[in-house]
């Protein structure tokens, strides 16, 4: 194995495995099944765009004790031969008639006593990437080991990012920052909102994102109507609101902010929530410590916005974020994660304008013992104009 081919240095996974090791102790499991791009990533270092085809499983099992044991379609195992993962079993995929579901069953036996208990993750943000049939076929074939809910094992572990994580989220969050420095080079009074989308998505390759995996935004007079439409061919007008948000990606590890523009002089309505955004987040970053609650630190940004005579939106104010665009927990008036050092965040309070125009703005951070330390460069407190 050669370790320069890897994100990082194999102490950094014997790290990660052996803490998901210790809350599989506390939980009671003797095995940890993984079947997610970013669960797989985490504890091998398998990073491909490979994932985009659905028609394969890969899953990567964790025992009790010792190194993780991949059981991979064949087409993989060059790839997971580069990582630290030395036990790697392969199978010719897709295969009609018994797609992993045998070599995974044989595997699961061989490394969980019988009635032993094999965690899966189950709940909220969590998804099982494999055929649903096929799982309850597995099931069947591990006779009396029982698959029970390893949610909350793994996000204990991964809301909780290293030094060497939170580098690589920080040069995510430095390539938007040049980009989004870009912006006036393309996004100008006439020009289609499907071209700027277009060419910012260029210019964040061009500053060092390995794939754009997210480009989001809206424009309208004065704001906008939502942030998540596609972008279509209405042209930029004067005295719209251009709102560009992006989800780069830089060796497995994404960025999550947006930036708001004015098309030529902005709208006074428009400038003073641009304002009231900017005080909100101020108001979260000089009252964000660990140990305060999710939905305390989003009662901190809207009693910031009622402060400023806005009209918070609905909806949560920010989320984890990490080897996904957005991880737990949800900055939400109903979330009541303890928030802990070490978690990168985003905050992102959103306010109304007026019916059906809103603006949000959102940043990126990571919280340290004595308070957040920006990831992203900090939005000017203005709205920034773009001529036309």
């Amino acid at each position: 194995m050669a370790e320069a081919a890897m994100v990082f240095p194999v102490g950094e996974f014997h790290r990660r495995v052996a803490a998901l090791q210790d809350q599989m102790t506390l939980a009671g499991l003797q095995a940890l099944l993984l079947t997610t791009p970013a669960d797989v990533f985490y504890v091998t270092g398998f990073l491909t765009r490979f994932w985009e085809s659905p028609a394969r499983p890969w899953f990567v099992v964790v025992p009790e004790r010792g190194a993780p044991v991949a059981v991979i379609p064949s087409i993989g195992a060059d790839l997971m031969g580069r990582t630290w993962i030395a036990d790697i079993r392969c199978w010719d995929a897709p295969d009609p008639v018994d797609d992993g579901v045998g070599l995974l069953s044989q595997t699961l036996c061989a490394l969980v006593p019988a009635r032993g208990r094999i965690g899966l993750p189950m709940g909220p943000e969590t998804h099982l990437r494999m055929p649903l049939a096929d799982y309850a076929r597995v099931a069947q074939a591990i006779g009396e080991r029982r698959m029970v809910d390893a949610t909350a094992a793994v996000q204990q572990v991964r809301e909780i990012k290293s030094e060497a994580e939170i580098d690589k989220i920080r040069a995510t969050c430095r390539i938007a920052d040049a980009a989004f420095a870009r912006v006036s080079d393309f996004a100008r009074a006439g020009r289609p909102l499907a071209q700027v989308f277009r060419d910012f998505q260029i210019a964040l390759l061009g500053q060092g994102a390995d794939w754009v995996s997210y480009v989001a935004g809206g424009a309208g007079p004065g704001g906008y109507g939502d942030v998540i439409s596609p972008a279509d061919a209405r042209p930029l007008r004067l005295g719209d609101v251009l709102m560009l948000d992006t989800g780069a990606v830089r060796e497995g590890y994404f960025c999550d902010f947006d930036r708001n523009f004015s098309i030529g002089p902005a709208d006074p309505a428009a400038q003073r929530a641009h304002a009231a955004l900017h005080a909100a987040t101020d108001a979260a970053l000089a009252a964000l410590r660990p140990g305060m609650r999710a939905c305390d630190l989003h009662q901190v940004m809207a009693d910031a916005l009622r402060a400023q005579g806005a009209v918070p939106g609905g909806g949560r104010f920010g989320h984890g974020l990490g080897l996904s665009l957005t991880e737990w927990p949800s900055i939400s008036p109903k979330d009541g994660t303890v928030l802990r050092e070490g978690m990168v965040l985003t905050l992102e309070p959103g306010l109304e304008i007026a019916p059906g125009r809103i603006m949000v703005h959102e940043e990126n951070i990571v919280l340290r013992r004595t308070g957040p330390e920006l990831l992203s460069t900090r939005a000017p407190d203005r709205l920034p104009e773009l001529a036309p």
